[in-house]
């Protein structure tokens, strides 16, 4: 993803210091849906490390993608590979979005996403913990929950192959995934049935601070940053506005209402993005439990008000 521009802020967040097996008293009085965990979630994203780094085409990433089938496919979800050869800097390299699929009893589909890629380097390791491992994670989680429940809308969980650029960002090195599955959805007439687009992305930080997206369709945030007050995780949802270019962004120039959870500010003056720092000691459970059960009430929230456009 790229980062327009900044408002400037930052939040200290004391809790997340604290030990990754306590639950502060605060948290554990928020009214908050259960159901999401994220101690599991955080398996889940030490798993996705041991991979190692996961750019588009490697070796990697096809073991993860067999592993994130498996997983999947234990909850219930119909899964499906949407494979494509992208054009690349580098020549052409083959993709695949993973769709998993919960069917409601309603026509309308709303999506959750994030991607699965890491970045390309070259020149060091880069195992990707926050920047492509904690989306999926959160996914993989989302995924037991949403097995677990019987729901109204169609639900897509999607993993995004490509958001990273290959060289460096521009429209055509970047976000191959997403700009491929609109297209393909759009042919086939199937776009129309998306009500709405939430997608998360680098929602590991241990100090996690997640601005509006200014390139989100302002309802849509509206109702999440409404849902993270209400369930006393306002401290992490905070105030300052961030445009960024990320994988909602074919959606939205599509027409498709879209939000992107996404914290910006990883490491001291950002200096764990795109890095050999990004590792899982600088992840928490709980930055993963505070968007996972934010995500999960939005949807619930959504069951009950249809989507507006």
């Amino acid at each position: 993803m790229l980062r327009l521009n900044r408002a400037a802020w930052w939040l200290p967040l004391a809790l997340l210091a604290a030990s990754i097996c306590l639950v502060p008293a605060s948290f554990a009085r928020a009214s908050e849906p259960p159901g999401f965990n994220g101690a599991r979630a955080f398996e889940d994203l030490r798993r996705l490390v041991a991979f190692g780094p996961r750019p588009s085409g490697s070796e990697a990433l096809i073991q993860t993608r067999q592993w994130l089938i498996s997983e999947l496919r234990s909850t219930g979800a119909q899964v499906e590979e949407d494979s494509f050869v992208a054009t690349t800097p580098i020549g052409p390299i083959p993709m695949t979005n993973l769709i998993a699929k919960f069917r409601g009893s309603r026509r309308e589909t709303v999506i959750v996403a994030g991607h699965y890629d890491t970045k390309r380097f070259d020149n060091f390791r880069f195992v990707g913990a926050n920047d492509g491992g904690s989306s999926a994670a959160l996914l993989v989680e989302l995924a037991r929950v949403l097995g677990e429940r019987q729901h109204a809308l169609n639900y897509w969980l999607v993993f995004f192959d490509g958001e990273e650029a290959v060289r460096n960002w521009s429209s055509t090195d970047s976000l191959y995934g997403s700009r491929h599955l609109v297209e393909k959805l759009s042919a086939g007439g199937e776009l129309s049935r998306v009500e709405a687009l939430i997608l998360v992305d680098m929602i590991g930080d241990a100090q996690l601070g997640i601005p509006r997206e200014s390139n989100s369709t302002p309802w849509l945030s509206d109702l999440v940053f409404k849902v993270a007050q209400h369930l006393g995780y306002g401290q992490y949802f905070v105030s300052g506005q961030d445009a960024v270019e990320d994988d909602h962004i074919p959606f939205i120039n599509a027409g498709v209402s879209a939000v992107d959870l996404i914290d910006f500010d990883y490491g001291p003056n950002n200096s764990y993005w795109h890095t050999a720092q990004d590792t899982l000691e600088h992840c928490s459970p709980l930055s993963l439990t505070f968007v996972g059960r934010v995500v999960t009430a939005t949807l619930e929230r959504l069951e009950k008000v249809p989507p507006q456009h």
